[in-house]
């Protein structure tokens, strides 16, 4: 039996689920966390919104390999195994005429395009071949709006299979009130951790170096963050659907 965490981007399950998957591996179970969105932009000038974050990130056009790199290296903290998809970012998405899907700071954290039908139904039919029936799947409720992760939660919508769901951090942070219509009437369970785990889970964190400032601010505020996040309830929860 797998635990599999679905993570939207090269960051999110480790962002979101740091300290349950240490605990986890800590007992033996085994841990993947798979990256649906790690796949490599399209040759030629990309979308000025890819190329300005490119230069925020300080990863040029080395981002797609830079982030893997992070994201490998966080894993390995965790004592997760790492699988890397190859579905293309939101920011590096092009509609069947070569126009950009998402173009903006606000497109990505609105509606999923239509033209992203597609996108959903291969993730779907990839994810119905390769996973096996006892592997327990972990995918993000989407809060915030991300239609990256908006997307991997249609897409294992339609597995018909029993999901667990986590909070999408640090977007919970800044949008607190979602969680009540993102989980509807989902039952949760308290999953606990140790502290131990706890530091593991923000010194993994600290490996995804091009996304602290933008995420975080600095890594002393990832840390402050992380942790009042934890001390609330010593753990984090999972809603599970029916």
């Amino acid at each position: 039996m797998r635990w599999i965490y679905l993570s939207p981007h090269l960051d999110d399950a480790v962002l979101s689920c740091g300290g349950l998957i240490h605990e986890q591996v800590l007992s033996k179970i085994r841990v993947e966390i798979w990256t649906i969105c790690a796949g490599d932009p399209p040759e030629g000038e990309l979308s000025l919104l890819a190329r300005r974050l490119h230069h925020e990130w300080g990863t040029g056009s080395d981002t797609p390999s830079a982030r893997r790199e992070e994201d490998i290296a966080a894993c390995q903290q965790l004592g997760a195994r790492h699988r890397h998809l190859p579905f293309l970012d939101c920011i590096y998405r092009q509609g069947i005429e070569g126009d950009w899907i998402y173009p903006s700071d606000e497109s990505i954290q609105g509606e999923v395009s239509r033209q992203d039908d597609i996108t959903i139904s291969t993730l779907r039919v990839f994810l119905l071949t390769i996973l096996k029936p006892d592997d327990i799947l972990i995918c993000p409720l989407a809060i915030g709006r991300h239609v990256d992760h908006q997307m991997v939660r249609k897409a294992v919508e339609g597995l018909d299979r029993a999901l667990l769901y986590y909070t999408d951090l640090p977007y919970i942070f800044n949008h607190p009130g979602e969680l009540n219509k993102a989980i509807g009437v989902m039952p949760s369970e308290l999953y606990p951790f140790s502290m131990l785990s706890l530091t593991t889970w923000q010194e993994a964190i600290l490996n995804y170096a091009s996304q602290i400032s933008s995420l975080f601010g600095d890594p002393s505020r990832m840390r402050d963050a992380i942790s009042e996040y934890y001390l609330k309830e010593h753990g984090m929860c999972l809603w599970k659907s029916g």
